[in-house]
This record gives C-alpha cells, structure tokens and sequence, in this order.
C-alpha cells in the first residue's frame, strides 16, 4: 500500500509541477508526450523555438516563452511527426515510434504581434462555445504563436454591472444588451436588444467562462484584447438620466445605441465606471479593442482629435502601459482622430490585407504599429477560399518597404472560423520564415502533415495543386466577399447571383476543377483530416455544379425551352438532397451541431434553451426582423452549406420557387418560410 501511495503523491507532484507548455503538451498529444518532448525556456530578446533531440531519443524544444515553445511544438508535429491539429481533430496522439529531427530545427519571429478574431466571429463562429471547446481553442492559439486575441466574452456582464449602478432595472438592462449571437453587432455599436432579453444564468455563466479563459490564456503568455470604451450608452439615456444625446441613426435597419460624446460632462465618469468593473472582473490588459464609429457610425459635429485623446487618457487611466487596438475598416481609423495620438499608443489592425490593403494607401499608418492582417471569411459562410500568393508576397512586400517600420504584427480577423485550415496555418507561419516563398513548395508540407504521409498519390497531388491554383487563388478585385457563395444557399430567383446581398456566386475558375479535385480525393481511404477534406472538396464541387445548372437555367429559359428547364430544375433539386446527405456524415457540417450546442449552454431552463436555439437559427437564416432581412439587406448572410438546412429550409424554398414559375404553383413567401423554420427548429 505505501508502494502505490508513493507512486500516486509521485504522479500528483509531476502534475502539479508540470509547466503550462508540458501541460499543453499533453492536452493536444492525448497525454503521450509525457517524458518524450521537453521543453526548455531559454531567455532571449526574441521570440524563436528551436528543435533538437537528445541521446535518450526525446524531443527537445526550446524558446524564450510559452507561447514560442508553443510554435515550436506545433513545427515539430507538422514537419518532423506528420500530425496536423485542425479544428476537425484539435488533439492527436503521438506515435510510438517518435520520430526526430535530422538536425536542429531553428525560427526567428520578424515581428512580436500575433493577434486573432474579429468582433464577428465571437457571434458565426463563438456564440455558443462551452468551456471545453474554449479550452480547446486557447491550446490551438498558442500552438500557432497567436500572443494577443480579442476576449469578448463576458462583457454584458460588466454592461449589466454598470447599468445597474446608474440605476437601470434588470428589464431596461435586458433592453439594451443583446442575445447571445448578437453581442458581435451590439459591442461594435450597431444595435442593442435585438435577441434578448437574457437570463440571470446567462450572465453568471459567462463571467465564469471569462475568468477561466482569461486565466488559460495567460497561463500560456497570452495577452488578451479586452473590449475598451469607445463611448457607447443606451439610447434612452438622454430620457433616463437626461444625458443630452443625438440620435444615433441605424445600421441595416436596426437603431444604433447612442454615442456619448467625448466632450460631454459625464464622459469621463462613465468610461471610468466601466473600466472599474472590466477590471473588477477580469483584470486589466496590456491591449484594449475599440472601434468608435464602426460602419457607418455618424461623426456629424464631434471633435475627433479630441475624441481620440479622450478615449485614450480614459483608456491609460485604466493601465497607463496599455495600448489600443483599432480595425482599419471602411473610413476607420479616421486620420484626424489618431494623428495626435503618441507613436507605441496604438496597433492597426490592417484588418483587409489579402485583398484591400489599406497599409498600401499611405506606405503604413505613419508614426502607428500596424498589423496585417487576413480577413478570409465573411458571416461564416462556407465555401473554399483563399489567396495564397496575395497573402504571402503582400506581407514580404510590406516588410520590406517603407510601411515595414511600423509593421509589427500578423493577425488573422475572419468573420467566421472552422473552415480553410490551410489559410491559417499558412498565415501564422509567415512571422516565422525569414523569406517569401513558394507556395506550391509550402502546399507539399503542408499535406504531409495534414494526412500523416509523404507518399501521397499524385493525383491526390494534382488535386489539391488545382485548388490552389483556382478556390485559392482568388483575384483580388473579385466582386464578392469571401468564398464563392453556393446558390443553394440563395433566396431563389431567376438570374440570382449571389446568396447573401454583398457576396458572389460567381465562378472565376472552371467548375471541373473542383469536381476532379474531388474525384481524386474520394477514392482514397485516410486519417480523419483527409475523410474531413474529401467531403469538403466534394461538397465545393457540388455546390459549384449547382451554380452552373442556374446559368444553364438562365440561358434555357431565353430560349423559352420549358422541357429543359423542368430537367434542368429536376437535376438541381436533386443535387441540393445529395449535397444534404454528403454533409450529414460529417458533424462539423451540420446544422443540428450549432443549434445543439446552443441548446446545452441552457442547462435544465426550456425558455433559455428556445431563446438561444432562436438565436442560432435565426442569424443563419432571416438574421433579423422582416427590415433588417429584407430591407436591410441582411438575409442569408450568414448561410450556411450544412445537412439539415440544405434538406429543411434550402431545398423547400428552391423547389417551391421552380413550382410556381414551371407549374403554376402560388407564388412562395420567402421570408415566412424562413421565420416558420427558425420557429420550428427554436422549440424542437
């Protein structure tokens, strides 16, 4: 019995002692790498990893922190073991046999920033994360050398605080902040209430759930972005407290909160209440996120050299040493209101750069950091995209021109995530390769990793090198956002180019492409990285087909052909039900798995779980009441190509289009089946 009590307080000491990159470590190689990687922290001006073994037959990892001993782990999985952690498969086991570098393995980060997300992503991707799918993703950061991620979470709870001090009721709280996959629009100032009110527990689960990501992330070193004040209040405060507020306007339909201006006597008192209670909640950061006037936000009348000063001394009064961190969108950062503001106060977010580099415009942002940054995805829609090589030479590029002084960073800021793995992996390797490079050289690495072997067939080869030369190759001056929208997805109509109002359906490359890289990949039997990438390829090669019966639609119906355009429909409809059931072997590729998941953040409370399942289906759907779809431009933004949807909403709406126009059918209400679905599926 003492024999085995000793072996145990052994095994408690080495768990307790374990370093959080041992630690992490073991979490992504499901506990094999206790004893067969170590990790040595050596001090150093720069961040860099270095990779070795020893006598013994262990892996040996170095870095000057975690976050760089991360990487370093992260290099040797892909490059030495063959293992890809992906948000597919986010832990892997070693192999017995561990197999070891060559010879020591070296990298140098060109510059300290490595930020991530967007305000988006917390509501298409984040809305309804629990605390282990969190876990998760801080592991997959570090692993990727991300040191500065925006944390949002949690945030209606300093709201709810704040609000309550300045004597608002639980229901005018519940008024203001927004439901669960609306915090993203609500937090950027474009609407307030829209998806609430919530309840009690929502509030008290979330503030845990920050703490405890807050917590993992700088256990790891990783800093979090917290969400600064940018002169946001409620809209009724000039008639609850007497405030004097102009009004706000309305972004898409849905009225703004108000803006606070900077000039106003109770700015000051306001900004530092909330501070007060971030920090009460979460501690301070070295980074604060804020994004005053986002979209279209009015700057009739303000003063912006002195709104900018204001947000930073209130900013400094909360940490004098922290810096503020701002998106480079549409006319943000307004020029005038940042130009005082001193050099080292600021991180530009250059948050386009794939396709709209702004950075470009005026060699940098002057005497300011910035970042550059890949956007990728809009609404979280799903869809093959990238840029390759637009990515790669125009951060080079940068580096090595005058806006390159004040280059300091890399980040990648997608409306949604879980979707092109291969785009991130690449963007987050850029800091640590010295060079530009080829990406088709890079492209060969990379699958290695990804699929366990370097004896790939060599049409799975040609395969994937056509889809980086197409679906990953995108020009830059193509019309749409984001992927190439599948019209699956579409509200129907004759001539439809695209699903969601600012996207496009249209294809720059040859649709076979797709469909051979697909072919070469189906027949095939590998890892669970490549049974993921198969469906993926097919399903692009689908919904790509789908595009070109529309136009084939379009042409047979100027010819007045009617028998074509029946097969033709018949061909399409059919093609949506394939599609439906290609996706529902894969869980990630399903609606059930998002609405199931907000459904488990409500625990054992039946009115939290249709509140939150409402939520869900709804911002994949109509996104909003029947303006802010219709009016507003924002229905089907944010679709999604997932089983269940394609079956129950897609395919219904498509074919009762086709009934109407081919067969004399009533003319369908587009926006009532939406709503009937979003209901259906609330209360299932």
């Amino acid at each position: 019995m003492r024999t085995i009590a000793a072996i145990l307080l052994c095994l408690v000491c080495r768990c307790v002692s374990a370093s959080p990159v041992d630690s992490l470590a073991a979490r992504v190689t499901e506990g094999t790498s206790a004893g067969r990687i170590l990790f040595r922290e050596v001090s150093s001006a720069q961040d860099f990893f270095e990779i070795s073994s020893d006598p013994q037959g262990r892996v040996v990892i170095q870095g000057n922190n975690t976050v760089s001993m991360a990487v370093g782990l992260n290099w040797y999985l892909k490059y030495v073991a063959g293992i890809h952690i992906s948000w597919n498969n986010l832990t892997q086991p070693l192999p017995d046999n561990l197999p070891l570098p060559d010879g020591a393995i070296r990298r140098q980060a060109s510059v300290p920033h490595r930020y991530y997300l967007n305000y988006c992503t917390f509501s298409y991707s984040m809305a309804f994360w629990d605390e282990d799918r969190w876990m998760k993703e801080i592991d997959w950061m570090a692993l990727h050398g991300i040191n500065m991620p925006l944390s949002l979470t949690g945030a209606e709870t300093v709201w709810r605080n704040l609000l309550k001090k300045l004597g608002y009721s639980d229901e005018e709280v519940g008024e203001f902040v927004s439901g669960p996959a609306y915090f993203a629009w609500w937090q950027m100032n474009n609407l307030e209430g829209w998806g609430g009110p919530l309840p009690d527990s929502w509030y008290d689960n979330q503030e845990k759930l920050q703490k405890k990501i807050v917590a993992r992330m700088r256990q790891l070193g990783i800093e979090p972005v917290l969400p600064g004040y940018a002169g946001m209040v409620p809209r009724n405060i000039g008639e609850r407290l007497g405030y004097k507020i102009d009004d706000p306007g309305k972004w898409c339909g849905f009225p703004r909160p108000a803006f606070l201006s900077t000039a106003d006597e109770h700015f000051d008192t306001i900004a530092d209440m909330y501070y007060n209670e971030l920090t009460s909640l979460y501690g301070t950061s070295a980074y604060y996120s804020m994004d005053p006037f986002h979209e279209g936000g009015s700057v009739a009348g303000v003063d912006l050299p002195a709104a900018g000063t204001k947000l930073m001394a209130a900013m400094k009064r909360a940490n004098p040493d922290a810096v503020w961190v701002v998106q480079s969108w549409h006319a943000n950062p307004r020029p005038a209101m940042i130009d005082t503001l001193d050099a080292g106060s600021m991180l530009i977010l250059d948050l386009y750069s794939e396709k709209v580099p702004k950075w470009r415009r005026n060699s940098g942002y002057g005497k300011h950091d910035w970042a550059y940054c890949m956007l990728l995805n809009f609404g979280g829609n799903v869809g093959m995209h990238g840029r390759m090589e637009s990515l790669v030479n125009g951060f080079y590029e940068a580096k090595g021109g005058v806006a390159g002084n004040h280059l300091t960073g890399v980040g990648a800021t997608p409306e949604g995530i879980e979707n092109n793995p291969v785009m991130y992996e690449l963007l987050y390797e850029l800091p640590w390769r010295d060079e530009a490079f080829d990406t088709g050289e890079w492209l060969a690495g990379y699958l290695k990793a990804r699929y366990g072997t370097d004896t790939l067939p060599s049409d799975t080869r040609r395969g994937w090198e056509a889809l980086r030369a197409t679906v990953y190759n995108a020009p830059t001056d193509y019309r749409g956002e984001g992927t190439v929208e599948s019209l699956f997805c579409a509200r129907p109509r004759w001539g439809v180019s695209s699903a969601s109002t600012w996207g496009s359906s249209k294809l720059f490359y040859d649709a076979d492409s797709t469909a051979v890289a697909a072919a070469a990949m189906a027949a095939r039997c590998g890892n669970t990285n490549y049974r993921y990438d198969s469906a993926d390829i097919q399903r692009q090669a689908n919904a790509d087909r789908g595009n070109v019966l529309l136009s084939r639609m379009a042409q047979a119906r100027e010819l007045g052909d009617t028998a074509a355009l029946l097969a033709l429909s018949d061909e399409f409809l059919n093609l949506i039900l394939v599609q439906d059931s290609l996706l529902s072997q894969q869980p990630d590729m399903c609606v059930d798995t998002w609405l199931d998941a907000a459904s488990a953040l409500a625990g054992s409370d039946p009115a939290a779980r249709e509140l939150y399942r409402r939520n869900a289906a709804m911002l994949v759907t109509v996104w909003g009441d029947s303006i802010a779809a219709n009016s507003g431009g924002l229905h089907d933004y944010s679709h999604r190509e997932w089983a269940g949807l394609l079956r129950e909403l897609y395919y219904p709406r498509w074919k009762a289009f086709f009934d109407s126009e081919l067969r004399g059918a009533p003319k369908p209400d587009f926006y009532r089946m939406e709503v009937e679905w979003v209901e259906r599926r609330a209360r299932q």
